[in-house]
C-alpha cells in the first residue's frame, strides 16, 4: 500500500504544541498507552465524548431561547409593546385584551416545540445510551456508547453498526478483510471490503489486541466520506514502523458489519466529530412562504395603524385648538395635566390611540393558525391510504409548522436507493449471439410445465453456438468480485452443499454481480467458492470446474467495465471482460454485433440495466506481457491511477463479444406514476444519488423521470477529462439555449411536443469544481450561474456519486437562485439527513436503511408512492385553507376597527370606543373564531379523487398564488368598503333624530332611543353577520359541523348579546349596556337597517365571483361547475384536462404532448372516453363524444390541439 506521505508530513511538521487548540493532525494512542520511552513526547490530546445531539433545546435554555424564537415573530413582539404601554398608561381598554390572547399564543407554541424537541431528545438517548463492547485490560467490557473515547478498541460482531469512526486492527478473517455496508451512510447496501493494518491483523484475542502498543497519526476530521490520510506506528522493539492509513481502513460510524464474526478497531473519531455527523446540518427553524407573507401584511397593517394613529393624534389637536373644544366646562382638566409638555400629552395621545385601534392586528390569528396546523396535521396521520400494511406504518408528522408549504412545492430532490427503487435486483435475461435466454421461462403468465432451469425464448442454437452459450456462462460465474456466505440455519448446523447443490447465498459491493450470479445458478452454472487462489463453479453436468484466478482488472466509473484473467484446467488462458456496452463494443473484434446492440438497446428502453460480455484468448507470451504491464503500474508512487487505467487499457482490447445480459432495478410500487403526477403538477424532480452513474440513469429511465425521446447532457469527470469544465459547461449552456432560442423556460411552463426533453447528469467531483468559490485570477465565478441555467432548462437532473453534505449544497444553491423556489427533499438514509434539514420541506422515508432520515425529518411516509397525494392532496387543501385563514382574518378585523376610525371623527378624537369591551374582546375570540377554524380544517373545495386524477391543478396554486399582493389589496379593500357601508349605513339611517325630555337622543319616526351604545351596537351587529355570511358564501364543503358552527356563532352572539344587556348586569355593576340589545331590537327600522347593511355589504363581493365565474373561469372554477352537476361524480368521468382552459399552441404539459408516438414501454394506450366542453360558457351541456359523426370530435379522436385529451 504505497502511498505519497509528503502531505501529510508538512501537515504534522506544522503541529504545535499549546499553540492552538485546532491543529492540522491529531495523535491517537491506540488503548491509551504512552509510547515506549525516548521514541516521542506523550501528549494526551483532548477530544469529544460520543454522544450524538440533534435537539435544539436543554432544560435550562429552554425558556429563553424559545421565547427568543417567539418574539422575533412581528404579531408576537408588537403585542407585547401593546400590552407594556397598556400598563403603563391611562387607556381606553383593558390590558388584559392583549395579554390574555398573547400569553395564550405564546404558551401553546411554546408547550408544541418543547414537545417535538423532547422527542428528539429521546431519540437521542436511545442511540448515546446504547451498549458497546471495549478492549480493557485484556478483557473485553461493556459501557455506553456516549462514554466511548478517542483511542479505545472497540471490540465488535457480525450484523452491529459501528458506534463511532474506527481504523480496523484485526479480523475474525486470516486475510484481514471484512465486509461492510453503508446504506444509511451512502444508500449503497453492497458489501463493500475493508482492511485490517498489515502489522496488527494476526491479533485475534482480546489479550493479543491489548498489547499492541501503536500511535496514529491523522487528519482532523473533515465530511468526506471517501477520503481519508494517516499512519500508524507500531512499536516493536522500541522501534516504530510506520504503515499509511487510507480510507481502505476506515470504518465509518452508521456502517454495518456483514459477513464477518468479529473485529477489533479503534475509535479515531467520536460524536460530533464523526464523518456522519459531520455530514449533519445544523437543525434550523424552518418557515413557511404562508408565514412570511403574514408577516409582510402584517408590516403593512402596521403601518396602517401608525398612521390612522397620527392622523387621529394631529386632528385632536386642531380640534382643540379652540379653546371651548379643548376644555369645556363639563370635564375640566386637573393641574398635573395642565403642567405636562404638549410634546408627552401628544405621545401619549398617540399610543392611546395605538391602543384603540391595535385590534386591526390580528393576534387571535396567530393562535387560529397554530390551532389549525396542530389539529390539520392528525389528517395526514388518520389518512388510511398513507398507511402501509407491510410495514404496518402510518404517516407521521414531526413539525405540523410546514403543512401549507406541502402546496407550494417547485423543485423535488429524491434519493435513489431505498426511495425510488426497492433495492432488489433481479435477472431478467440474457442474450447470446442474439438468442435470448431467461430463467424459467414463462408461456402466457405460466411457467410451462417440464420446463427445466434453463429454457429458450428463441430458436435453439445449432452445435457450434452451444459452446459459445457455455463460455458466456462461465464467463459471468468467473468476471466478478462476488463473495459466498455458507448459510448457517436449521438448529445451528452448517449448510453447504447439499445434494451436489449450493444453498450459499451471495454478497459483493454491487448488487448487479449478485443478481447475475444468482442468474446463471437458475441457467445451470452455479459459482461455489474462491478457494485457495482457485475460483470453483459447477456446471449442468453438476460437475465441478476450476479456474485459477490470476488478475483482477477491478471496475471504475471512467472505464466502465471490468475483466478477469483466469487460468482453466486445461492450462487455457482466457481474459473475461464485461462493462457498459458504450465501453465494450469499441473494443471488440468479432462476434454478432449487430443482433446483441438491438437486444441491449431495446432493454435500455425498457428502463433494464444492461451488460455486454466478451472475451479474449491469452497465449502464455501475452500473459506474460500482461503481468510485466500491471506490475509495473502497481508499484508506481505517483500517478498510479493513471498508469493502472493506462495498462487496463492496452490489455482490454481485441475482444470477442459473446453477448449481453438485463438486470432489473425494482422500483417501488407506483414510483413511476408518482413522478409523473409530480412532473404534471409542474414540480422538477432531481435524483442525489451516491450510486453509480449507469445504475443511476437506469433508474431513472424506468422511473420515468428520463423518457426514450430525452437528451442526456453529461457534466462527468470522464468528460471533464477530455475537455475543461469552462468550455463543457459552455457548450452544454449553448445547447439548452439554442434549442430554447436564448429563452430559458419557465420552471411552470409546458414541454411542447416539438421540443427536445433534457436531462442533466452530473457527478461529485465535477459538482465540487463548479461549486468552488471563484480565484480572483481566474474565470471561474460564473460558473454557478451558468450550471443554474443548464439545470433550469431541464426536465430533470441526475446528480450522482453524491457525498451527503453535496446533497445539502445542491438543495442549498437552488434555494438561493434568484427565483427562490420552495424545495422537497425526500430520502431514507442517514446520508439523506443533510439535504432534508436544507430543504424547505424535509421527507423521510420508513426504509431498510434505519431511522435517523424519519427522526430528522420534517414529516415522514412509509413509501415514495405516499408523496403524491401528500402533495397533491394534502399540501393543495392546506395551502387553498390556510391562505383563505389569513386573507380573511385581516378582512374581519379591518371591518372591525376601521368603524372605530370614522367614530373619532363623530366623538371629537376623545378616543371613545365604538364597541362595547366586552364586544371588542371577544370579537376574535368567540363570535368569528370558530367558523374560521373549522373552514381551515375541513374544506373541500375540490373532490380529492379529482385532485388525484388531475395533478395540473396543482399549478393553480404555485408560486403563493393565493397570497399575493393583488388578491391582499382586494380583500383589503372589500373590508374598508365593508366598514363604511356598515358605519354610514347606521349613521344615515338614524340621522333624523330629536332629545327627549329626559335628554336622550331618539328618533321621530320610530321613537327608539338613541345613544353612542346603540350606535356601536346595531354597527357590531351587521358586522358580525357579515363577516360570518362572507365565510359562508367561501365555502365549498358544507356538513352538519359548518351548519352548527356558522349558524351556531350567530346564535351565540345574539344570546351573549341579550343576556349581557338585560339579565347579568346586576352582578357586574356595569350599567352601560343595560336593555341597549333589546331596545334596538324593539325596533322595526333597525331590523330592516340590519338587512340592508348586510346585502348591500356583500353585493360587490357576489357580483364579482358570479362575473368572474361566467367571463374568465379558472380551471378550478370549471371543475367545480362541473362537479356540482354531476353530484359529486366527476371524477368517475375521464378525463379531466376537457375541462382545463385551452392551452396556447406549443404548450402542452410534459406527457401529453408524446401521444401520437408511445414509448415502447407502454405498447399500447387504452382510448375509453372523450368529453368536452362546449364552445359557449354552458356548463349544463357538458356532452360525451361518443359519436364520431361530429367534425370536432374526429379531430379530437387524432388527437387534435383543442382542449380534448384522450385518455
Amino acid at each position: 500500500m504505497g502511498m505519497d506521505f509528503s502531505t501529510l508530513r508538512t501537515l504534522i511538521s506544522r503541529y504545535c504544541v499549546g499553540e492552538e487548540n485546532w491543529v492540522d493532525s491529531r495523535t491517537i494512542y491506540i488503548g491509551h498507552k504512552e509510547p515506549p520511552p525516548g521514541t516521542e513526547a506523550f501528549i494526551q490530546q483532548r477530544f469529544p465524548d460520543n454522544r450524538i445531539l440533534s435537539s435544539k433545546y436543554t432544560f435550562w435554555n429552554f425558556v429563553p431561547k424559545n421565547m427568543f424564537e417567539q418574539f422575533r415573530r412581528v404579531a408576537n413582539f408588537y403585542f407585547l409593546i401593546i400590552f407594556l404601554v397598556q400598563l403603563i398608561i391611562d387607556t381606553p381598554t383593558s390590558p388584559i385584551t392583549s395579554g390574555l390572547p398573547l400569553f395564550f399564543v405564546i404558551t401553546v407554541t411554546s408547550i408544541k416545540q418543547g414537545y417535538e424537541d423532547w422527542l428528539r431528545h429521546k431519540a437521542d438517548n436511545s442511540v448515546n445510551q446504547c451498549p458497546v463492547h471495549v478492549v480493557q485490560h485484556g478483557k473485553v467490557v461493556r459501557k455506553q456508547s456516549r462514554k466511548l473515547r478517542v483511542g479505545d478498541v472497540v471490540f465488535m460482531k457480525e450484523n452491529e453498526t459501528f458506534p463511532c469512526d474506527l481504523i480496523l486492527l484485526s479480523t475474525s478473517r486470516d486475510d484481514g478483510t471484512c465486509f461492510v455496508t453503508t446504506a444509511s451512510l451512502d444508500g449503497e447496501s453492497s458489501h463493500k471490503t475493508l482492511y485490517a493494518v498489515q502489522d496488527t491483523k494476526a491479533y485475534n484475542t482480546e489479550e493479543e489486541v491489548d498489547s499492541i502498543q501503536a500511535t496514529i497519526e491523522c487528519e482532523q476530521p473533515q465530511p468526506d466520506l471517501y477520503k481519508f490520510v494517516g499512519r500508524i506506528n507500531i512499536y516493536m522493539d522500541n522501534e516504530p514502523v510506520a504503515r499509511p492509513l487510507g480510507a481502505e481502513n476506515l470504518l465509518l460510524r452508521g456502517a454495518t458489519l456483514k459477513n464477518t464474526e468479529y473485529i477489533y478497531a479503534v475509535a479515531i473519531y467520536t460524536g460530533m466529530e464523526t464523518k456522519m455527523a459531520l455530514n449533519y446540518q445544523s437543525k434550523t427553524q424552518k418557515r413557511s412562504a404562508v408565514e412570511k407573507s403574514m408577516n409582510a401584511y402584517l408590516v403593512v397593517y402596521l403601518c396602517i395603524l401608525i398612521s390612522k394613529a397620527l392622523i387621529n393624534t394631529l386632528l385632536k389637536y386642531v380640534w382643540q385648538a379652540d379653546s371651548n373644544r379643548d376644555e369645556p366646562w363639563y370635564n375640566n382638566r386637573t393641574d398635573t395635566e395642565r403642567q405636562r409638555h404638549i410634546v408627552v400629552r401628544a405621545f401619549t395621545d398617540f399610543l392611546a390611540f395605538m391602543v384603540l385601534f391595535n385590534y386591526i392586528i390580528p393576534v387571535s390569528m396567530y393562535v387560529t393558525v397554530e390551532m389549525q396546523k396542530f389539529l390539520g396535521s392528525y389528517f395526514i396521520m388518520w389518512d388510511d391510504d398513507m398507511f402501509d400494511e407491510e410495514l404496518g406504518e402510518r404517516a407521521v408528522v414531526n413539525t405540523s409548522d410546514l403543512n401549507e408549504e406541502l402546496g407550494q412545492v417547485e423543485y423535488v430532490f429524491t434519493d435513489k436507493t431505498g426511495t425510488l427503487t426497492e433495492n432488489n435486483m433481479e435477472f431478467i435475461e440474457c442474450c447470446v449471439d442474439g438468442h435470448i435466454y431467461v430463467a424459467d421461462a414463462i408461456c402466457n403468465g405460466q411457467v410451462m410445465p417440464g420446463a427445466t432451469s434453463m429454457d429458450m425464448i428463441d430458436s435453439s442454437p445449432g452445435p457450434g453456438a452451444r459452446e459459445h452459450e457455455e463460455l458466456f456462462f462461465r464467463a459471468l460465474c468467473l468476471c466478478h468480485t462476488v463473495q459466498v456466505k455458507e448459510e448457517e440455519t436449521v438448529d445451528g448446523i452448517k449448510h453447504g452443499i447439499h445434494q451436489g447443490k449450493s444453498t450459499s447465498f451471495y454478497i459483493s459491493s454491487s448488487p448487479d454481480e449478485v443478481a447475475l450470479v444468482e442468474g446463471m445458478k437458475r441457467l445451470g452454472f452455479t459459482y461455489l467458492r474462491l478457494k485457495d487462489g482457485h475460483m470453483e463453479i459447477l456446471n449442468r453436468e453438476d460437475e465441478i470446474e476450476r479456474f485459477e484466478l490470476l488478475e483482477v482488472l477491478t471496475f471504475d466509473s471512467v472505464r466502465r467495465r471490468m475483466s478477469v484473467i483466469v487460468r482453466s484446467s486445461t492450462g487455457e488462458l482466457f481474459l473475461f471482460c464485461k462493462g457498459a456496452d458504450s465501453s465494450i463494443f469499441p473494443r471488440v473484434i468479432s462476434g454478432k454485433v449487430e443482433e446483441v446492440r438491438a437486444r441491449v438497446e431495446h432493454n435500455a428502453v425498457e428502463g433494464l440495466r444492461t451488460l455486454c460480455v466478451a472475451y479474449r484468448p491469452l497465449s502464455p507470451e501475452q500473459y506474460t506481457e500482461v503481468c510485466h504491464m500491471l506490475n509495473g503500474a502497481k508499484l508506481a508512487l505517483h500517478d498510479r491511477d493513471k498508469r493502472l487505467a493506462e495498462a487496463y487499457d492496452a490489455i482490454e482490447k481485441d475482444l470477442i463479444l459473446l453477448g449481453a445480459t438485463a438486470v432489473e432495478d425494482r422500483l417501488q410500487e407506483k414510483a413511476a406514476d408518482t413522478i409523473e403526477s409530480l412532473h404534471k403538477a409542474g414540480m422538477k424532480v432531481w435524483v442525489l444519488t451516491g450510486d453509480k452513474m449507469e445504475t443511476a440513469a437506469a433508474t431513472c429511465y424506468a422511473s420515468k423521470l428520463f423518457h426514450r425521446n430525452t437528451q442526456i447532457l453529461e457534466l462527468t469527470t470522464k468528460r471533464t477529462e477530455e475537455q475543461s469544465l469552462h468550455d463543457v459547461l459552455f457548450d452544454l449552456s449553448r445547447t439548452v439555449l439554442r434549442q430554447h432560442g436564448g429563452m430559458a423556460r419557465d420552471s411552470f411552463s409546458g414541454l411542447s411536443g416539438d421540443c427536445t426533453d433534457f436531462g442533466l447528469i452530473i457527478d461529485g467531483a465535477t459538482l465540487s469544481a463548479v461549486m468552488r468559490p471563484a480565484q480572483e485570477d481566474s474565470n471561474s465565478g460564473n460558473y454557478k450561474e451558468i450550471f443554474l441555467e443548464i439545470c433550469r432548462n431541464c426536465s430533470a437532473v441526475l446528480c450522482c456519486r453524491m457525498a451527503p453534505l453535496q446533497k445539502a449544497q445542491i438543495v442549498k444553491l437552488i434555494k438561493a437562485s434568484e427565483e427562490h423556489p420552495i424545495t422537497l427533499a425526500i430520502g431514507d438514509g442517514a446520508n439523506d439527513v443533510s439535504m432534508i434539514l436544507e430543504a424547505h420541506v424535509g421527507i423521510g422515508i420508513m426504509g431498510k436503511e434505519g431511522r435517523q432520515a424519519v427522526r430528522n425529518s420534517d414529516y415522514a411516509i412509509p413509501k415514495f408512492k405516499h408523496l403524491k397525494k401528500m402533495l397533491l392532496v394534502h399540501g393543495h387543501y392546506y395551502y387553498i385553507r390556510i391562505s383563505e385563514l389569513v386573507q380573511y382574518f385581516f378582512y374581519k378585523n379591518v371591518c372591525f376597527i376601521f368603524p372605530q376610525f370614522l367614530y373619532q371623527f363623530f366623538c371629537g378624537f376623545s378616543q371613545q370606543p365604538l364597541f362595547d369591551t366586552a364586544y371588542l374582546t371577544l370579537y376574535n375570540i368567540s363570535f368569528t373564531s370558530l367558523p374560521i377554524l373549522l373552514y381551515s380544517l375541513i374544506e373541500q373545495h375540490i373532490n380529492v379523487d379529482i385532485l388525484k386524477k388531475d395533478p395540473s391543478l396543482y399549478r393553480d396554486i404555485a408560486k403563493n398564488s393565493l397570497l399575493r399582493w393583488p388578491i391582499f389589496i382586494y380583500w383589503t379593500l372589500l373590508g374598508v368598503y365593508d366598514a363604511i357601508v356598515m358605519f354610514f349605513g347606521a349613521y344615515f339611517l338614524f340621522d333624523n333624530t330629536t332629545f327627549t325630555s329626559n335628554g336622550q337622543l331618539m328618533t321621530t319616526n320610530t321613537q327608539m332611543m338613541f345613544g353612542n351604545w346603540t350606535f356601536g351596537t346595531l354597527v357590531f351587529t351587521v358586522l358580525v353577520f357579515t363577516v360570518t355570511f362572507k365565510l359562508a358564501l367561501d365555502t365549498h364543503y358544507w356538513t352538519w359541523i359548518n351548519h352548527f358552527v356558522i349558524w351556531g356563532s350567530l346564535v351565540f352572539f345574539v344570546v351573549f348579546s341579550l343576556l349581557w344587556g338585560g339579565i347579568i348586569w346586576p352582578f357586574l355593576n356595569y350599567q352601560r349596556m343595560y336593555y341597549v340589545f333589546m331596545q334596538m331590537l324593539s325596533s322595526g327600522p333597525a331590523w330592516l337597517s340590519i338587512i340592508l347593511l348586510i346585502t348591500a355589504s356583500l353585493l360587490p363581493d357576489v357580483l364579482k365571483k358570479v362575473i368572474c365565474r361566467a367571463l374568465w373561469p379558472t380551471t378550478t372554477e370549471r371543475i367545480q361547475s362541473a362537479d356540482k352537476l354531476y353530484e359529486g361524480h366527476l371524477s368517475e368521468f375521464t378525463p379531466l384536462a376537457s375541462l382545463h382552459a385551452p392551452s396556447k399552441a406549443g404548450g402542452h404539459r410534459r406527457g401529453s404532448g408524446n401521444q401520437g408516438n408511445p414509448r415502447r414501454s407502454e405498447p399500447f394506450r387504452k382510448k375509453t372516453m372523450f368529453t368536452r366542453w362546449q364552445k359557449q360558457p354552458d356548463y349544463s351541456t357538458f356532452t360525451p363524444l361518443l359519436r364520431f359523426a361530429d367534425g370536432h370530435s374526429k379531430h379530437a379522436y387524432n388527437g387534435g390541439a383543442g382542449p380534448e385529451t384522450s385518455v
